[in-house]
């Protein structure tokens, strides 16, 4: 039986007095694309840094490809990618630069890192600019590279954090058609975003996040018929609503 592509059971998070994640829990199946969504301060973020090793846990077990990161970070870190919100990329160094040294950083040899170029250049569409200065390129174009670079070392896990904010609607079709096109190839993949509408057509379930615990999990359908609503944008307001009526102000 493979183990789920993530694990988070019970997972807490305290910043001091602050509890950012209060007992959340989850999994992912490989070729699964689960979507964590919730309000801002809701704990969306700080779960995806922990799934992706940057924080580790106050309590609670996360597996990453049946890896804790707790008790191996290194080695879960290996079997990730993790798409963040900020791009962070080389100002002065070219696409084919920053992957290059990213293949580099994973010890890959000089044959396949220049394998693996031509193939993310030709699925995510970037030779008309990957001879051009990272400083030079579209907010679209920054968002391509970056992941090219979260899935250089093709990872059987993929954390994807607001991948598509501030891309225009062609730029977000590509990234959601790759996305998909991982899904198909096995990838278990988390994906948080403020777009609803792009939550219900590519994710398989969804996590409703309010206050650090997951208050609703099911199908885009399912939570649609929980609460009766005909969009999952509309499912998440009224579980929002609910939520801040029984437990008070977000």
């Amino acid at each position: 039986m493979l183990a789920p592509a993530i694990l988070c059971r019970d997972l807490q998070k305290r910043f001091g007095d602050v509890i950012a994640v209060a007992g959340l829990s989850f999994t992912v199946s490989p070729g699964e694309i689960y979507g964590l969504l919730g309000p801002n301060g809701a704990g969306k973020t700080t779960t995806m840094r922990v799934l992706a090793g940057l924080l580790l846990p106050t309590s609670g077990t996360v597996a990453v490809d049946g890896v804790d990161v707790s008790v191996d970070p290194d080695l879960a870190k290996q079997k990730l990618g993790f798409l963040s919100g900020g791009a962070g990329l080389y100002a002065r160094l070219r696409p084919h630069e920053i992957l290059s040294y990213t293949g580099r950083v994973y010890g890959m040899s000089e044959d396949n890192i220049a394998s693996r170029t031509a193939a993310l250049t030709q699925q995510l569409d970037m030779a008309d600019f990957l001879d051009r200065k990272a400083e030079t390129l579209s907010t679209g174009q920054k968002q391509r590279v970056c992941l090219a670079r979260a899935v250089f070392h093709d990872p059987p896990v993929l954390i994807l954090d607001e991948p598509t904010a501030g891309l225009d609607v062609l730029a977000s079709l590509g990234l959601r058609e790759f996305v998909l096109a991982e899904r198909t190839r096995g990838k278990g993949i988390v994906i948080s975003t403020h777009y609803l509408a792009e939550a219900e057509l590519i994710c398989d379930r969804v996590g409703f996040v309010h206050n650090g615990r997951i208050v609703e999990e099911g199908t885009p359908t399912q939570l649609r018929n929980v609460t009766g609503a005909s969009s999952l944008e509309q499912a998440f307001l009224s579980m929002v609503t609910r939520n801040a009526t029984s437990a008070g102000p977000l």
